[in-house]
Protein backbone atom coordinates (compact mmCIF):
# COMPACT_ATOMS: atom_id res chain seq x y z
CA UNK A 1 0.00 0.00 0.00
CA UNK A 2 1.33 3.56 -0.52
CA UNK A 3 2.69 5.99 2.35
CA UNK A 4 3.68 9.32 2.56
CA UNK A 5 6.38 9.43 0.41
CA UNK A 6 4.81 8.10 -2.13
CA UNK A 7 1.81 10.11 -2.23
CA UNK A 8 4.58 13.07 -1.56
CA UNK A 9 6.61 11.93 -4.93
CA UNK A 10 3.31 11.06 -6.48
CA UNK A 11 4.14 7.85 -7.06
CA UNK A 12 0.43 6.81 -6.43
CA UNK A 13 -1.46 7.54 -9.49
CA UNK A 14 -4.90 7.05 -8.45
CA UNK A 15 -4.16 8.53 -4.94
CA UNK A 16 -5.29 12.40 -6.23
CA UNK A 17 -8.29 10.94 -8.47
CA UNK A 18 -9.76 9.41 -5.99
CA UNK A 19 -9.89 12.34 -3.18
CA UNK A 20 -11.33 14.14 -5.89
CA UNK A 21 -13.91 11.48 -6.23
CA UNK A 22 -14.70 11.29 -2.47
CA UNK A 23 -14.78 14.86 -1.81
CA UNK A 24 -17.56 15.13 -4.91
CA UNK A 25 -19.60 12.40 -3.22
CA UNK A 26 -19.19 14.50 0.24
CA UNK A 27 -20.21 17.56 -1.07
CA UNK A 28 -23.17 15.81 -2.54
CA UNK A 29 -23.88 13.96 0.96
CA UNK A 30 -23.43 17.00 3.20
CA UNK A 31 -25.85 19.11 0.32
CA UNK A 32 -28.45 16.25 1.26
CA UNK A 33 -27.99 16.42 5.20
CA UNK A 34 -26.41 12.96 5.17
CA UNK A 35 -23.57 11.72 7.16
CA UNK A 36 -20.81 9.07 6.93
CA UNK A 37 -19.68 6.94 9.06
CA UNK A 38 -16.19 4.73 8.42
CA UNK A 39 -15.49 1.88 10.60
CA UNK A 40 -12.33 0.24 9.50
CA UNK A 41 -10.67 -3.21 10.79
CA UNK A 42 -8.01 -4.45 8.58
CA UNK A 43 -4.48 -5.08 9.56
CA UNK A 44 -3.65 -3.31 6.41
CA UNK A 45 -4.33 0.13 5.00
CA UNK A 46 -8.34 0.86 3.28
CA UNK A 47 -8.05 3.87 1.93
CA UNK A 48 -9.40 6.16 4.65
CA UNK A 49 -6.94 8.84 3.73
CA UNK A 50 -8.58 9.19 -0.01
CA UNK A 51 -12.04 8.54 2.06
CA UNK A 52 -11.72 10.93 4.85
CA UNK A 53 -13.59 13.84 3.37
CA UNK A 54 -16.80 11.94 3.15
CA UNK A 55 -16.10 11.73 7.36
CA UNK A 56 -14.94 15.16 7.94
CA UNK A 57 -17.10 17.20 5.79
CA UNK A 58 -20.04 15.34 6.82
CA UNK A 59 -20.01 15.35 10.93
CA UNK A 60 -19.54 11.03 10.67
CA UNK A 61 -17.61 8.81 12.99
CA UNK A 62 -14.34 7.53 12.06
CA UNK A 63 -12.86 4.39 13.46
CA UNK A 64 -9.55 2.51 12.74
CA UNK A 65 -9.02 -0.77 14.24
CA UNK A 66 -6.77 -3.80 13.65
CA UNK A 67 -10.03 -6.51 13.23
CA UNK A 68 -13.65 -5.92 13.48
CA UNK A 69 -13.67 -8.62 16.57
CA UNK A 70 -11.91 -6.17 18.62
CA UNK A 71 -13.66 -4.15 21.47
CA UNK A 72 -12.29 -1.10 20.01
CA UNK A 73 -14.84 -1.42 17.04
CA UNK A 74 -17.58 -2.93 18.97
CA UNK A 75 -17.63 -0.57 21.94
CA UNK A 76 -17.11 2.49 19.43
CA UNK A 77 -19.63 0.96 17.25
CA UNK A 78 -22.49 0.69 20.00
CA UNK A 79 -21.65 4.43 21.39
CA UNK A 80 -22.67 5.86 17.93
CA UNK A 81 -26.01 4.54 18.33
CA UNK A 82 -26.56 5.41 22.09
CA UNK A 83 -29.83 6.41 22.91
CA UNK A 84 -30.96 9.05 25.80
CA UNK A 85 -33.28 8.20 28.67
CA UNK A 86 -36.66 8.80 26.12
CA UNK A 87 -35.00 6.04 24.02
CA UNK A 88 -33.78 8.69 21.02
CA UNK A 89 -30.48 8.72 19.51
CA UNK A 90 -28.04 10.94 21.12
CA UNK A 91 -26.95 13.10 18.69
CA UNK A 92 -28.57 15.84 15.81
CA UNK A 93 -29.13 16.02 12.15
CA UNK A 94 -28.99 18.51 9.26
CA UNK A 95 -27.40 21.10 11.68
CA UNK A 96 -26.75 24.56 10.22
CA UNK A 97 -23.81 26.51 12.54
CA UNK A 98 -24.76 30.73 11.78
CA UNK A 99 -22.43 33.29 13.14
CA UNK A 100 -23.61 37.00 13.16
CA UNK A 101 -21.03 39.72 14.68
CA UNK A 102 -20.58 43.38 15.19
CA UNK A 103 -19.17 45.80 12.30
CA UNK A 104 -15.81 45.71 14.14
CA UNK A 105 -15.64 41.95 13.51
CA UNK A 106 -15.32 39.54 10.36
CA UNK A 107 -15.27 36.17 9.92
CA UNK A 108 -12.38 34.37 8.35
CA UNK A 109 -13.71 30.79 8.71
CA UNK A 110 -14.34 27.47 10.58
CA UNK A 111 -12.12 24.17 10.88
CA UNK A 112 -14.46 21.63 12.12
CA UNK A 113 -16.82 18.85 11.01
CA UNK A 114 -18.72 20.72 8.45
CA UNK A 115 -19.02 22.24 5.38
CA UNK A 116 -19.55 25.89 4.40
CA UNK A 117 -23.23 26.82 3.12
CA UNK A 118 -21.94 29.69 1.09
CA UNK A 119 -23.85 32.57 3.08
CA UNK A 120 -21.95 35.47 1.71
CA UNK A 121 -22.42 38.74 3.76
CA UNK A 122 -20.21 41.95 4.84
CA UNK A 123 -19.22 39.92 7.89
CA UNK A 124 -17.04 37.89 5.87
CA UNK A 125 -13.49 38.29 5.84
CA UNK A 126 -10.54 38.20 2.65
CA UNK A 127 -8.06 36.49 5.27
CA UNK A 128 -9.51 32.67 5.00
CA UNK A 129 -8.80 30.29 7.81
CA UNK A 130 -10.10 26.47 7.40
CA UNK A 131 -13.57 26.52 5.33
CA UNK A 132 -13.78 30.32 4.96
CA UNK A 133 -15.64 32.87 2.34
CA UNK A 134 -19.21 32.42 4.31
CA UNK A 135 -20.56 33.18 7.69
CA UNK A 136 -22.87 29.87 7.74
CA UNK A 137 -21.74 26.27 7.80
CA UNK A 138 -23.66 22.50 7.25
CA UNK A 139 -23.09 20.15 10.01
CA UNK A 140 -24.99 16.98 8.74
CA UNK A 141 -24.39 15.41 12.07
CA UNK A 142 -23.82 17.24 15.74
CA UNK A 143 -23.10 15.61 19.22
CA UNK A 144 -22.74 16.46 22.67
CA UNK A 145 -19.12 15.76 21.90
CA UNK A 146 -18.70 17.88 18.49
CA UNK A 147 -16.53 20.67 18.40
CA UNK A 148 -16.13 23.64 15.97
CA UNK A 149 -13.42 26.52 15.35
CA UNK A 150 -14.23 29.74 14.40
CA UNK A 151 -11.71 32.26 13.71
CA UNK A 152 -12.51 36.04 13.81
CA UNK A 153 -10.20 39.03 12.72
CA UNK A 154 -10.80 42.49 13.72
CA UNK A 155 -11.75 44.66 10.80
CA UNK A 156 -12.03 48.20 12.86
CA UNK A 157 -10.45 51.23 10.87
CA UNK A 158 -7.66 53.13 12.24
CA UNK A 159 -9.53 56.31 11.77
CA UNK A 160 -12.79 54.72 13.40
CA UNK A 161 -11.02 55.02 17.27
CA UNK A 162 -12.94 52.27 19.56
CA UNK A 163 -15.16 53.71 22.75
CA UNK A 164 -13.93 53.64 25.88
CA UNK A 165 -16.19 50.45 27.46
CA UNK A 166 -17.35 49.45 24.26
CA UNK A 167 -17.91 45.87 23.49
CA UNK A 168 -17.55 43.36 20.27
CA UNK A 169 -20.47 40.75 19.91
CA UNK A 170 -20.56 37.82 18.61
CA UNK A 171 -24.06 35.46 17.89
CA UNK A 172 -23.34 31.65 17.28
CA UNK A 173 -26.80 30.38 15.95
CA UNK A 174 -27.24 26.70 15.68
CA UNK A 175 -30.33 24.82 14.06
CA UNK A 176 -30.36 21.10 14.03
CA UNK A 177 -33.59 18.06 14.09
CA UNK A 178 -33.56 16.30 16.96
CA UNK A 179 -33.54 12.72 16.46
CA UNK A 180 -37.73 12.40 16.94
CA UNK A 181 -37.55 14.60 14.36
CA UNK A 182 -38.45 18.21 15.81
CA UNK A 183 -36.34 21.58 14.95
CA UNK A 184 -34.48 23.07 17.19
CA UNK A 185 -32.07 26.05 17.82
CA UNK A 186 -29.58 27.19 20.37
CA UNK A 187 -28.33 30.37 20.45
CA UNK A 188 -25.45 31.89 22.48
CA UNK A 189 -24.21 35.76 22.12
CA UNK A 190 -21.15 36.73 23.80
CA UNK A 191 -19.80 40.23 24.54
CA UNK A 192 -16.28 40.66 24.82
CA UNK A 193 -14.79 44.51 25.94
CA UNK A 194 -12.36 45.89 23.32
CA UNK A 195 -9.05 47.09 24.53
CA UNK A 196 -5.81 48.69 22.67
CA UNK A 197 -3.28 46.74 21.44
CA UNK A 198 -1.10 47.55 24.58
CA UNK A 199 -3.54 46.82 27.43
CA UNK A 200 -2.87 44.52 30.14
CA UNK A 201 -5.86 43.37 29.87
CA UNK A 202 -5.10 41.06 26.79
CA UNK A 203 -2.21 39.17 28.71
CA UNK A 204 -4.78 38.45 31.20
CA UNK A 205 -7.17 36.86 29.61
CA UNK A 206 -5.38 34.64 27.12
CA UNK A 207 -6.45 31.23 27.31
CA UNK A 208 -2.97 29.17 26.32
CA UNK A 209 -4.76 25.96 26.38
CA UNK A 210 -7.58 27.20 23.61
CA UNK A 211 -5.10 28.70 21.79
CA UNK A 212 -3.16 25.82 21.45
CA UNK A 213 -5.92 23.69 20.18
CA UNK A 214 -6.74 26.26 17.95
CA UNK A 215 -3.79 26.75 16.58
CA UNK A 216 -2.91 23.10 16.33
CA UNK A 217 -6.14 22.91 14.25
CA UNK A 218 -4.94 25.76 11.88
CA UNK A 219 -1.55 24.17 11.65
CA UNK A 220 -2.80 20.61 10.98
CA UNK A 221 -5.42 22.09 8.29
CA UNK A 222 -2.11 23.82 6.33
CA UNK A 223 -0.41 20.34 6.50
CA UNK A 224 -3.38 18.87 4.35
CA UNK A 225 -2.44 21.24 1.53
CA UNK A 226 1.57 22.14 2.17
CA UNK A 227 4.55 20.68 3.40
CA UNK A 228 5.13 19.93 6.63
CA UNK A 229 8.25 22.08 6.75
CA UNK A 230 6.60 25.23 5.53
CA UNK A 231 3.92 24.28 8.14
CA UNK A 232 6.69 23.82 10.97
CA UNK A 233 8.45 26.93 10.44
CA UNK A 234 4.66 28.94 10.17
CA UNK A 235 4.08 27.40 13.71
CA UNK A 236 8.22 28.57 14.87
CA UNK A 237 7.29 32.29 13.75
CA UNK A 238 4.01 32.44 15.27
CA UNK A 239 5.07 31.50 18.46
CA UNK A 240 8.62 33.79 18.25
CA UNK A 241 6.24 36.61 17.50
CA UNK A 242 3.80 36.03 20.15
CA UNK A 243 6.97 35.83 22.52
CA UNK A 244 8.02 39.14 21.39
CA UNK A 245 5.21 40.69 22.20
CA UNK A 246 4.59 39.52 25.03
CA UNK A 247 7.38 38.22 26.72
CA UNK A 248 9.27 40.52 29.23
CA UNK A 249 13.34 40.79 28.21
CA UNK A 250 16.45 42.84 27.87
CA UNK A 251 17.59 43.17 23.71
CA UNK A 252 19.81 40.91 23.22
CA UNK A 253 19.90 38.33 26.29
CA UNK A 254 18.36 35.00 26.48
CA UNK A 255 19.02 34.99 29.55
CA UNK A 256 16.31 37.91 30.62
CA UNK A 257 13.68 36.31 28.48
CA UNK A 258 10.23 35.54 30.94
CA UNK A 259 7.13 34.78 30.20
CA UNK A 260 4.14 35.33 32.40
CA UNK A 261 1.68 33.29 33.90
CA UNK A 262 -1.09 33.56 31.23
CA UNK A 263 1.65 32.47 28.54
CA UNK A 264 3.78 29.89 30.50
CA UNK A 265 3.30 26.60 29.07
CA UNK A 266 1.92 27.45 25.92
CA UNK A 267 5.52 26.94 24.49
CA UNK A 268 5.66 23.12 25.46
CA UNK A 269 1.99 22.76 23.93
CA UNK A 270 4.14 24.23 20.93
CA UNK A 271 7.25 21.92 21.22
CA UNK A 272 5.20 18.67 21.90
CA UNK A 273 2.64 19.78 18.91
CA UNK A 274 5.59 19.64 16.28
CA UNK A 275 6.80 16.28 17.53
CA UNK A 276 3.08 14.92 17.71
CA UNK A 277 1.84 12.15 14.71
CA UNK A 278 -0.54 15.65 13.47
CA UNK A 279 2.66 16.74 12.26
CA UNK A 280 5.10 14.37 11.93
CA UNK A 281 4.07 11.55 9.91
CA UNK A 282 7.53 9.49 9.39
CA UNK A 283 6.13 6.33 11.57
CA UNK A 284 2.44 6.82 10.31
CA UNK A 285 0.39 5.30 7.65
CA UNK A 286 -1.76 7.51 5.47
CA UNK A 287 -5.05 6.07 6.85
CA UNK A 288 -3.66 6.58 10.06
CA UNK A 289 -2.26 10.08 9.78
CA UNK A 290 -6.31 10.45 8.31
CA UNK A 291 -7.68 9.11 11.51
CA UNK A 292 -5.72 11.08 13.96
CA UNK A 293 -6.16 14.56 12.35
CA UNK A 294 -10.15 13.66 12.02
CA UNK A 295 -10.08 13.25 15.69
CA UNK A 296 -8.50 16.39 16.62
CA UNK A 297 -10.86 18.75 14.80
CA UNK A 298 -14.16 16.99 16.11
CA UNK A 299 -13.05 17.16 19.79
CA UNK A 300 -12.86 19.81 22.63
CA UNK A 301 -10.59 21.71 24.16
CA UNK A 302 -9.33 18.80 27.04
CA UNK A 303 -9.13 15.92 24.35
CA UNK A 304 -7.76 18.22 21.74
CA UNK A 305 -4.65 19.27 25.00
CA UNK A 306 -4.32 15.37 25.47
CA UNK A 307 -3.88 14.33 22.00
CA UNK A 308 -0.85 17.18 21.77
CA UNK A 309 0.54 17.08 25.50
CA UNK A 310 -0.75 13.55 26.87
CA UNK A 311 -0.95 13.01 30.55
CA UNK A 312 0.96 11.21 32.75
CA UNK A 313 0.07 9.50 36.34
CA UNK A 314 2.44 7.71 38.51
CA UNK A 315 1.71 4.98 40.83
CA UNK A 316 4.60 4.73 43.55
CA UNK A 317 4.76 3.29 47.57
CA UNK A 318 5.74 6.64 48.41
CA UNK A 319 2.34 8.14 48.25
CA UNK A 320 -1.25 9.14 46.21
CA UNK A 321 -1.31 9.19 42.58
CA UNK A 322 0.13 12.29 41.04
CA UNK A 323 0.63 13.75 37.87
CA UNK A 324 4.26 13.76 36.76
CA UNK A 325 6.14 15.35 33.94
CA UNK A 326 5.59 13.96 30.41
CA UNK A 327 9.79 12.92 31.07
CA UNK A 328 12.26 10.23 30.32
CA UNK A 329 13.29 11.08 34.14
CA UNK A 330 9.56 10.21 35.00
CA UNK A 331 10.44 6.32 34.31
CA UNK A 332 11.94 5.20 37.24
CA UNK A 333 12.14 1.03 37.86
CA UNK A 334 9.93 1.33 41.39
CA UNK A 335 6.77 3.09 39.97
CA UNK A 336 3.60 2.39 37.21
CA UNK A 337 3.12 4.91 35.11
CA UNK A 338 -0.34 5.73 33.27
CA UNK A 339 -0.36 7.45 30.72
CA UNK A 340 -3.06 8.85 27.99
CA UNK A 341 -2.80 9.87 24.73
CA UNK A 342 -6.38 9.41 24.12
CA UNK A 343 -5.60 7.37 21.16
CA UNK A 344 -3.86 4.56 23.73
CA UNK A 345 -4.44 4.07 27.59
CA UNK A 346 -1.34 2.63 28.72
CA UNK A 347 -0.12 0.97 31.75
CA UNK A 348 3.51 0.89 31.91
CA UNK A 349 5.85 -1.47 34.85
CA UNK A 350 8.91 -0.26 35.84
CA UNK A 351 11.79 -2.88 36.04
CA UNK A 352 11.38 -3.55 39.43
CA UNK A 353 7.56 -3.37 39.96
CA UNK A 354 7.37 -5.91 37.00
CA UNK A 355 9.89 -8.40 38.42
CA UNK A 356 7.81 -8.60 41.27
CA UNK A 357 4.66 -9.06 39.55
CA UNK A 358 6.34 -11.98 37.72
CA UNK A 359 7.46 -13.86 40.99
CA UNK A 360 3.99 -13.73 41.95
CA UNK A 361 4.97 -11.44 45.23
CA UNK A 362 1.11 -9.89 44.57
CA UNK A 363 -0.67 -12.87 44.86
CA UNK A 364 0.92 -13.40 48.95
CA UNK A 365 -1.76 -11.80 51.35
CA UNK A 366 2.27 -10.23 53.06
CA UNK A 367 2.13 -8.51 49.83
CA UNK A 368 -1.03 -6.92 49.96
CA UNK A 369 0.14 -3.36 48.99
CA UNK A 370 1.86 -4.64 45.61
CA UNK A 371 -1.43 -5.94 45.06
CA UNK A 372 -3.03 -3.04 45.61
CA UNK A 373 -0.86 -1.12 43.70
CA UNK A 374 -1.08 -3.04 40.78
CA UNK A 375 -4.82 -2.46 40.60
CA UNK A 376 -5.04 1.00 41.01
CA UNK A 377 -4.08 2.16 37.27
CA UNK A 378 -6.47 -0.41 36.14
CA UNK A 379 -9.03 0.99 38.38
CA UNK A 380 -8.65 4.42 36.89
CA UNK A 381 -8.33 3.76 33.43
CA UNK A 382 -12.05 1.96 33.47
CA UNK A 383 -13.85 5.51 33.33
CA UNK A 384 -11.77 6.86 30.33
CA UNK A 385 -12.52 3.66 28.28
CA UNK A 386 -16.09 3.80 29.01
CA UNK A 387 -16.39 8.00 28.37
CA UNK A 388 -14.38 8.03 25.03
CA UNK A 389 -15.79 8.10 21.52
CA UNK A 390 -13.60 6.23 19.54
CA UNK A 391 -12.40 3.78 22.22
CA UNK A 392 -9.22 4.04 23.09
CA UNK A 393 -6.53 0.83 22.75
CA UNK A 394 -5.39 -0.41 26.09
CA UNK A 395 -1.80 -1.25 26.53
CA UNK A 396 0.09 -2.66 29.40
CA UNK A 397 3.65 -3.34 29.34
CA UNK A 398 6.77 -3.34 31.13
CA UNK A 399 10.57 -1.25 31.22
CA UNK A 400 12.31 -2.25 28.38
CA UNK A 401 9.12 -4.28 26.73
CA UNK A 402 8.37 -3.80 22.84
CA UNK A 403 5.27 -1.63 23.59
CA UNK A 404 6.93 0.57 25.94
CA UNK A 405 7.82 2.58 22.54
CA UNK A 406 4.07 4.04 22.68
CA UNK A 407 5.30 5.58 26.21
CA UNK A 408 9.01 6.64 25.37
CA UNK A 409 8.00 8.22 21.74
CA UNK A 410 6.06 11.05 23.76
CA UNK A 411 8.35 11.44 26.52
CA UNK A 412 10.32 14.82 26.90
CA UNK A 413 13.59 13.47 25.70
CA UNK A 414 15.79 15.20 28.77
CA UNK A 415 17.88 12.16 29.35
CA UNK A 416 19.44 10.90 26.11
CA UNK A 417 22.72 9.19 24.62
CA UNK A 418 23.71 12.64 24.02
CA UNK A 419 22.89 14.47 27.27
CA UNK A 420 22.13 14.21 31.16
CA UNK A 421 19.10 15.82 33.07
CA UNK A 422 19.32 17.89 36.03
CA UNK A 423 17.15 15.92 37.98
CA UNK A 424 19.09 12.94 37.67
CA UNK A 425 17.76 9.02 37.45
CA UNK A 426 14.65 8.25 34.60
CA UNK A 427 15.50 6.15 31.95
CA UNK A 428 17.78 7.46 28.66
CA UNK A 429 15.70 7.79 25.82
CA UNK A 430 17.52 7.04 22.04
CA UNK A 431 16.37 9.88 19.78
CA UNK A 432 18.11 12.56 17.96
CA UNK A 433 14.87 15.04 18.92
CA UNK A 434 16.15 18.20 20.73
CA UNK A 435 14.21 18.45 24.58
CA UNK A 436 11.78 20.65 26.03
CA UNK A 437 15.17 22.94 27.65
CA UNK A 438 16.90 22.92 24.34
CA UNK A 439 13.53 24.05 22.52
CA UNK A 440 12.70 26.53 25.19
CA UNK A 441 16.77 27.90 25.14
CA UNK A 442 16.87 28.33 21.37
CA UNK A 443 13.64 30.12 21.27
CA UNK A 444 14.52 32.83 24.13
CA UNK A 445 17.48 33.48 21.49
CA UNK A 446 15.38 34.01 18.78
CA UNK A 447 12.85 36.05 20.61
CA UNK A 448 15.54 38.71 22.18
CA UNK A 449 17.67 38.67 18.88
CA UNK A 450 15.25 39.82 16.69
CA UNK A 451 13.03 42.29 19.04
CA UNK A 452 12.33 45.65 17.25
Amino acid sequence: MRSHHDIDKEADRHYRKAIKFYEALARRAAAAGHAVDVFSGCLDQVGLAEMKSMVNWTGGNMVLTDSFVTAIFKQSFQRVLDKDEAGDLQMGFNATLEVQTTKELKVCGMIGPGVSAAKKSAMVSDTEIGVGGTTAWRLPAVTARTTVGVFFEVANQQSQALQPGSRGLVQFSTTYQHARGDYRMRVTTIARSWAEGASPDIPASFDQEAAAVLMARIAVFKAEAEEVGDVLRWLDRMLIRLCQKFGDYRRDDPASFRLGPSFSIYPQFMYHLRRSQFLQVFNSSPDETAFYRHCLFREDTTNSLTMIQPSLMSYGFEGAPAPVLLDSVSMKPDVILMLDTFFHILIWHGETIAEWRKAGYHEQPEYENLKLLLEAPVVDTQSLLVERMPVPRYIVCDQNGSQARFLVSKLNPSTSYSSTNQYGGGEAVLTDDVNVSTFLSALSGLAVKNAS
